[in-house]
């Protein structure tokens, strides 16, 4: 028995010292979420949150959106504690950073800084640590994005064992957010080009759809339509009522009466500057105002599929009909990630739930606010479900000093807006300079993060926490791209004429191993 072998905490303490640039960058990140823990426990909420908790307490399948994160959400019921669930969301935050480090330190050679200087913004960015204090799926969504990616970069022969991990992952992506179907064509269309073979790549889409065709399965056997909600065609709605004007769509008043419930009688020129409002909005009360067109079809009849369908139908004739406007506002919400500042958009209400506050919000009573009274699509109430997830109060206890200290600290520390775009440049420049190899590995990052932010901006709104998944995959793709010139920086002109220790130690490996050869 070998006594000599370091243990495991010989091994972990071994790590640490070698990687000790990141090893700090990372207990700094973690030290951080553990104040946000104890200045705002148990948990943060959006308007969201209590949809997810709903469906995790009585499943179902969601209309709006899929229910990945509520599965995840059930897993954890039976410790019946945010707490947990955001320290999980805080764990996967510091893994999306490590799964950074390690795919550019190990597979693209780039010096301990370089990778941990890549890992940074997650590490450390105020609205990425709020991001995973909220019951929201984002945090989870972008650790799913990463892990893909890093798989598929990681080895330049794919097996199809690989493919059907990588398939699973991809599947996992799609049912936490509509939007990994993309993902997965990006992924397939990478792969084709790279030619890594039928085997991985048809390993890839099966794994992928089994479990995608199961959960539409079951979303049809809820809805009667085989899809993964009934909400696209109407964000697209929303997407395109700021513009839409049915005097130039050219609807037909005696076969189209469905189209027309849909037009806004408001003048485009008076329309809400967001488009949120002709979604979620609750009108004037009159019958006629522009929050009222959804909302006169009923609440429970708002996400059924003959409204999603009428919806899906008018925004497509609105963008055939005005290309022009559409793309006006895609471009004017796709550079709104690009501000050097956080303008208040696309409300107050939404903007300060981004927010860490040193304060209780106070309502009408000058009590600390409650959670909302809404019904949920799951057939809960959003109050009285997130006390049974939690088993007592689950709204947010400010806590001092620790509140003041995040607060504080994110009025400073958080990657703006132009250096996200100086950021996606670089990469860009990458994929440029590769047009010979379609890119090369710079491409699927870079695209991604590309595809991250174009998509809200081009089917439903601009939001900030948009923003946040896409930030490491265009910090990958911009290291990537750089890696060259750190790499070269480091040797030095004489160096690289002489032979230092490591050449002679190659030097001489090669020649015992010929000398092996030629006696045997």
């Amino acid at each position: 028995m070998d006594h000599s072998a370091p243990g495991p905490a010989a091994r972990a303490l071994s790590m640490v010292r070698r990687h000790r640039v990141f090893a700090a960058a990372f207990g700094v990140g973690a030290v951080l979420r553990l104040i946000t823990m104890l200045g705002y426990g148990p948990a943060m909420w959006f308007n969201d949150s209590y949809e997810y908790v709903s469906v995790a307490l009585h499943p179902r399948p969601h209309p709006i959106r899929p229910d990945g994160y509520s599965f995840w959400l059930m897993l954890l019921k039976p410790f019946h504690s945010f707490t947990l669930v955001v320290l999980t969301q805080h764990l996967m935050g510091l893994a999306t950073a490590c799964l950074i480090y390690a795919l550019l330190r190990i597979k693209f050679r780039l010096p301990k800084w370089g990778a941990t200087l890549a890992a940074a913004p997650v590490l450390f960015d105020a609205y990425q640590i709020q991001l995973e204090q909220l019951v929201m799926s984002d945090t989870m969504f972008m650790l799913l994005v990463v892990g893909v990616i890093t798989m598929v970069l990681w080895k330049r022969r794919l097996t199809w064992q690989a493919g059907a991990v990588i398939g699973l992952l991809l599947a996992l992506t799609w049912l936490t957010r509509s939007i990994g179907l993309p993902i997965l064509a990006l992924v397939v269309l990478y792969l084709l080009v790279k030619r890594t073979g039928w085997r991985p790549i048809t390993a890839v889409i099966t794994a992928c759809a089994i479990p995608v065709l199961a959960y539409m399965g079951w979303f049809a056997s809820a809805y009667g339509k085989f899809a993964m909600t009934n909400s696209d065609g109407l964000i697209l709605y929303m997407r395109t009522a700021i513009f839409a004007d049915c005097n130039k769509m050219d609807i037909d008043k005696y076969t189209e009466v469905q189209l027309l419930l849909l037009c806004i009688n408001d003048p485009v020129n008076q329309r809400k500057d967001y488009a949120q409002w002709y979604l979620w909005g609750q009108g004037n009360g009159d019958g006629t105002g522009t929050g009222e067109v959804l909302h006169r079809w009923g609440t429970n009849k708002k996400f059924s599929e003959i409204t999603n369908e009428a919806a899906s139908k008018f925004a497509t004739r609105a963008i055939l009909s005005q290309p022009g406007d559409y793309l006006q506002v895609v471009v004017r919400d796709f550079f709104r990630s690009f501000h050097w500042a956080r303008p208040r958009f696309p409300d107050e209400s939404t903007y300060n739930m981004y927010q860490f506050k040193p304060y209780y919000e106070i309502d009408e009573n000058g009590q600390p606010k409650r959670l909302p009274k809404w019904s949920s699509y799951a057939g809960g109430r959003t109050d009285t479900d997130a006390f049974s997830y939690e088993q007592g109060p689950p709204e947010t206890k400010i806590v001092h000093p620790w509140a003041d200290i995040m607060s504080g600290y994110q009025k400073v520390f958080y990657l703006r807006g132009i250096v996200i775009g100086g950021i996606l440049l670089i990469g860009l420049y990458g994929v440029a300079v590769r047009w010979r190899k379609f890119g090369g590995p710079v491409v699927l990052p870079w695209l991604g993060a590309f595809g991250l932010l174009l998509a809200p901006a081009a089917t439903a709104e601009f939001d900030y926490r948009y923003v946040l998944p896409a930030v490491p995959l265009a910090c990958i793709a911009a290291a990537i791209t750089l890696r060259r010139g750190v790499t070269s920086a480091r040797r030095s002109p004489k160096s690289a004429g002489t032979s230092g220790p490591t050449t002679l130690r190659v030097r001489w490996s090669r020649r015992s191993a010929r000398d092996k050869a030629t006696r045997s």
